[in-house]
């Protein structure tokens, strides 16, 4: 996730090497990569100790789970409601490294460990879940502190105006990308993405994660009732990490899509080149 931009004391021209990003954004940014990577992986093997979701308070294999992964007549299927898709290869049922066919929701290559192992997958998981927790609190207060959010991330008037929204749109999808000083300012695409990922989704995956545990439960009895059960709380962790996933997605695709190296090179070093402006 991109963080502080530069200030804007004099406007940088095209080719200038210009400091975007400070040294605790840079930090944050790849602890935060790796925690997030480690949480997931973890998170599909736990996932993998009983391959379906539920709403409401209970959830067992007799009862309608409204996404379930398994196998089936020995081809492995997705069904998320009542449509069944076949996933044989991928999930469900896959080969290992040795050619020998398992009957489990996610790969090893997807998980840790990569050895089925409830046990150990908590114990990863909810290690990296608090340096996560931790972390984007951390950031979030500096943020505020220092006035990033204020400033980097707060849309404009103008920003908000439906033709604007639809002008970065269509530049986007034709792969249009701000030039020169504009491309050292979030537009509003990125401002919301943000907005939404750091103040929606993550708070609601820490809290949804916060209701599947007992203990948390007996200290704070009405995360049940905000979810309506650990069963839903367990489907909301589980579609919020997909919309993270997808977020990250994006996030990588755009980073390939709009010089890498010169990305990169700005969350490693800070030094950032400004694009040169399209004739």
């Amino acid at each position: 996730m991109p963080g502080d931009t530069t200030t804007r004391e004099s406007l940088p021209k095209a080719d200038d090497l210009v400091a975007r990003h400070r040294l605790s954004t840079r930090l944050w940014h790849w602890v935060n990569a790796g925690t997030v990577l480690i949480l997931l992986m973890s998170g599909l093997m736990i996932f993998n100790a009983h391959p379906r979701l539920y709403w409401g308070q209970f959830g067992a294999n007799r009862d309608h789970a409204w996404l379930q992964i398994g196998v089936n007549d020995d081809k492995g299927y997705l069904r998320i409601g009542s449509k069944q898709i076949s996933t044989d290869g991928v999930l469900g049922r896959w080969e290992d490294a040795d050619g020998r066919s398992r009957n489990r929701a996610f790969p090893s290559w997807s998980t840790i460990p990569s050895n089925y192992d409830l046990a150990l997958a908590r114990r990863w998981h909810l290690s990296f879940a608090w340096l996560f927790a931790i972390g984007i609190t951390g950031y979030s207060l500096w943020s505020l502190l220092n006035g990033h959010i204020w400033r980097d991330l707060r849309p404009r008037r103008s920003e908000l105006s439906p033709r604007h929204i639809w002008t970065e749109i269509r530049h986007h999808a034709r792969l249009n990308f701000p030039k020169g000083a504009a491309a050292l300012r979030y537009n509003i695409l990125q401002k919301a993405s943000y907005i939404v990922v750091i103040f929606g989704l993550i708070p609601l995956m820490i809290l949804s994660g916060l209701t599947m545990s007992p203990s948390m439960d007996a200290t704070w009895p009405w995360l049940l009732d905000v979810f309506g059960g650990r069963q839903s709380a367990r489907s909301v962790h589980f579609i919020v990490a997909a919309l993270l996933v997808g977020f990250f997605v994006v996030h990588i695709v755009m980073v390939v899509l709009t010089n890498p190296f010169n990305q990169i090179r700005a969350m490693i070093t800070g030094a950032f080149r400004v694009p040169k402006e399209k004739r």
